[in-house]
């Protein structure tokens, strides 16, 4: 069984839940690291063991490095295509942190590097991995529901409320992110949806800013927000499947709570983060008569992100594994959404 290198680029604080993922798996050993900041540099080569000429502050040179085999990607969206784009030059296998790129446009010039010199790539879409949803994707292919009519979905969050008074951060920051809510939670949304119904058809959107200034960190003044935090859309489906999407990070005493609800001729699915081993499935069991019960995932369903990413390392094709075209469909909905709040006129895909 191999084992592989791994190079990180950006060594915030997700950058510790990858790698708590990678020595989970076993099967990767992180023997680079890149970000803009020294300290990080510092704290994390050490905490990792990495020798200093092994720390880069240019990610260019992490990418190019012989003794990395792959490259994990976990940065704020604006270096995201510059990242995608190195790694495809470079040849190097790569998983990347959605959204995929910062604004549609970037993504462009990418799909066509990568359809002239493909590599093994995967956007870390983390919650094709949470078991309820890969249960209930089983489910529904397997007809246990019937014929899918309609769904919803959201994604929840409470630390941007306004009792809270956060500052003005990055994740607010237009030119970094492209987008607030939409692209850091909303993505993921899109993605579920692909995920369990197949391809986006037609939508219409409303995005809205709730608190539209923010104190500086530094000085306190006042400073506009540009980006959404809250975004709500309807879609069409392959198959006349309806869907509603919410998110938001505004929702007071939401930690991290993404959930589909999915509605079938013949039963309901409920799953969610907030119960990620068991889904409920309402049935009729008699003419008029519905049992609720709550099902516990099977272990099969259990599959972890960084066992795919070694399975794709390894030239395998795992089912369900978010690939380079995921990431770059995920971000030309994300800019139908976009288009769509800005005419205010269904958008068809």
């Amino acid at each position: 069984m191999t084992n592989f290198r791994i190079g990180l680029i950006g060594l915030g604080g997700m950058a510790q839940e990858h790698i708590r993922w990678m020595k989970a798996e076993g099967r990767f050993e992180i023997t680079a690291v890149s970000d803009v900041t020294e300290e990080a540099l510092l704290q994390v080569g050490e905490q990792l063991g990495i020798t200093p000429d092994k720390r880069y502050a240019d990610f260019a040179r992490l990418i190019e490095d012989p003794d990395v085999d792959a490259v994990v990607s976990v940065t704020p969206n604006h270096v995201h295509a510059d990242i995608v784009r190195a790694c495809l030059q470079a040849r190097k296998p790569f998983m990347a942190e959605k959204p995929f790129t910062r604004v549609f446009e970037e993504a462009v010039p990418l799909l066509e590097r990568y359809e002239r010199q493909p590599v093994p790539a995967m956007i870390a879409f983390t919650y094709r991995y949470t078991p309820a949803f890969r249960y209930a994707r089983e489910l529904v292919r397997d007809g246990k529901i019937g014929t899918v009519r309609s769904f919803s979905i959201q994604y929840l969050q409470g630390w941007g409320a306004a009792p809270n008074k956060v500052p003005y951060i990055w994740r607010f920051n237009k030119e970094i992110t492209g987008t607030g809510t939409l692209g850091d939670l909303g993505s993921h949304m899109i993605d579920m949806a692909r995920f369990l119904f197949g391809e986006f058809e037609a939508l219409s959107a409303q995005l809205h800013t709730i608190i539209p200034e923010r104190s500086d960190p530094v000085t306190g003044a006042a400073v506009r927000v540009e980006v959404d935090d809250f975004a709500s859309f309807q879609a069409r489906m392959t198959g006349d499947v309806m869907g509603v999407f919410q998110t938001t990070r505004n929702a007071v005493g939401s930690g991290n709570q993404h959930e589909v609800s999915i509605y079938g001729d013949t039963g309901t699915i409920h799953a969610s983060t907030l119960n990620q081993d068991q889904l409920v499935w309402i049935r009729e069991e008699a003419p008029g008569q519905f049992m609720r019960a709550a099902i516990d995932v099977p272990r099969h369903c259990k599959v972890t992100q960084y066992a795919d990413f070694a399975a794709l390392l390894e030239g395998a094709a795992p089912d369900g594994l978010p690939g380079f075209m995921d990431g770059y469909r995920n971000q030309e909905i994300l800019d139908a959404v976009i288009r769509a709040n800005e005419t205010k006129a269904v958008v068809h895909l």
